[in-house]
């Protein structure tokens, strides 16, 4: 087998078990602090109740994504130590600062609401609880700060054929870093609010711990509709800078194989990398060109523009693109539905609505796994762009030693993932059974 291949699933299998939990953590962390901040303000008991419940569910998600994330950094000198020869001075930075002051900040306040909690005062509660919330955005920013420097590379020269830092600031803040930072954490409020809805609704469904189901899917239907909302602003912000920073990626995204001006926006195709065409396509004439340069005359290069070595892999960027947009859409539908029943105060009596948000809590760690693929897919062939190359970027180490790596990870990650599902459930349990004992 192929180490370079190996190596690239071996990354690929231990990033996506990652962030299957981060977007969920800071999307909880944020609504708890909201609960902690009412409950300082008015002293209400259903506040301190929902608080401390999505507390338990947080606190599981934070140990498996910690657990999960160490393994990732270890690899960059493991697997990958070309790359961190050639990035280290620059790459290195952004992860230093991510513990620094981000991870000690969260985990910090974290333990004081674990072994503490009822030692401190009501505002005191909650500044923990806005510390963790702060502490885990911080976190995402400075992970998000060094990918987001692999996709648009600034404030740096090449050094005995190294890439040296020269503007901590200017790296930190590239081009692409707050539209993808901004774009990633409201992806993760809507994670975490989606998540507290389908929780509330199964215990709608069931009768049981209702105080706080009523209570969580009310702030939880309002906080998911105003992030999917703001999704739509930040994702166009996103897509307008990769238009201007990385257009063979726009092009993957769209299957748009020539450069034109008017160029449409893609809504359905089939892109053949053989033929250099896209079947069945049907698209919106000019509207891709207006929304990079709010002109529908400006031109948009194709696939064709960049020689067949320089090109994603168009397919797979392409269906990750569309998937993810596909299910923006549901979460727009399903939370106008939600609010709207809200309003109407109906919500509890519709068992529809009730089990389409319960099985909808998934898919949004889903369609996060989605537009990282995209993200990462449209880079390709590159893992720094235009300046490395992802086939000289890794270890020369034989294929056998890391698919034994790989072997090892199945069943560990295996094992975590159940672990948490069985934790998670005994915490869901244990507040159906306590609710039943009153």
């Amino acid at each position: 087998m192929d180490a370079l291949f190996l190596a690239r699933l071996q990354f690929g299998l231990t990033a996506f078990f990652h962030f299957l939990y981060p977007p969920l953590s800071i999307g909880l962390s944020t609504i708890i602090a909201a609960f902690g901040f009412w409950y300082w303000r008015t002293g209400r008991d259903e506040y301190d109740q929902a608080a401390r419940f999505w507390f338990k569910l947080f606190s599981i998600t934070f140990v498996v994504g910690v657990a999960s994330g160490i393994t990732m950094e270890f690899q960059f000198g493991t697997n990958w130590s070309e790359y961190s020869k050639f990035v280290g001075d620059i790459f290195g930075a952004p992860l230093a600062a991510e513990g620094v002051f981000a991870f000690f900040l969260e985990s910090t306040f974290m333990g004081l609401l674990l072994f503490g909690r009822d030692k401190l005062s009501r505002g005191m509660q909650f500044f923990a609880s806005l510390m963790v919330a702060v502490g885990s955005i911080l976190s995402a920013f400075w992970i998000i700060a060094a990918n987001s420097w692999q996709q648009t590379p600034v404030a740096f020269k090449i050094e005995g054929g190294r890439a040296v830092l020269t503007d901590f600031m200017g790296a930190v803040f590239n081009p692409s870093t707050v539209p993808r930072f901004l774009h990633t954490i409201d992806a993760s409020f809507i994670t975490g609010a989606l998540f507290m809805v389908g929780i509330s609704a199964y215990f709608l469904l069931r009768r049981t711990n209702l105080k706080v189901a009523r209570l969580s899917i009310r702030y939880a239907l309002v906080f998911a509709l105003v992030a999917v909302l703001a999704q739509g602003v930040l994702g166009d912000m996103h897509a307008r800078q990769v238009g201007m920073t990385q257009p063979a990626k726009l092009a993957a995204f769209e299957g748009l194989w020539e450069s034109r001006t008017n160029a449409p926006l893609n809504l359905l195709g089939i892109p053949d990398a053989g033929q250099e065409r896209t079947h069945l396509e049907i698209g919106v004439p000019g509207l891709l060109s207006w929304m990079v340069h709010r002109d529908t005359n400006a031109e948009i290069k194709g696939l064709k523009a960049f020689a067949p070595e320089d090109r994603p892999p168009v397919l797979a960027t392409y269906l990750s693109y569309k998937f993810m947009l596909a299910m923006a859409g549901w979460f727009l539908l399903l939370t106008v539905w939600g609010n709207y029943l809200l309003f109407k105060n109906r919500l509890e009596g519709s068992r529809l609505f009730l089990w389409a948000a319960f099985f909808s809590m998934f898919l949004p760690p889903l369609v996060n796994e989605l537009g990282w693929f995209a993200a990462e897919f449209g880079r390709q062939p590159w893992v720094v762009y235009g300046l490395l190359r992802t086939s000289a970027a890794a270890s020369p180490l034989p294929a056998y030693q890391i698919l034994i790596t790989i072997c090892g990870f199945l069943v560990v990650y295996s094992g975590l993932f159940a672990a948490m599902v069985y934790f998670m459930r005994r915490v869901v349990k244990k507040a159906e059974l306590s609710e039943l004992s009153k």
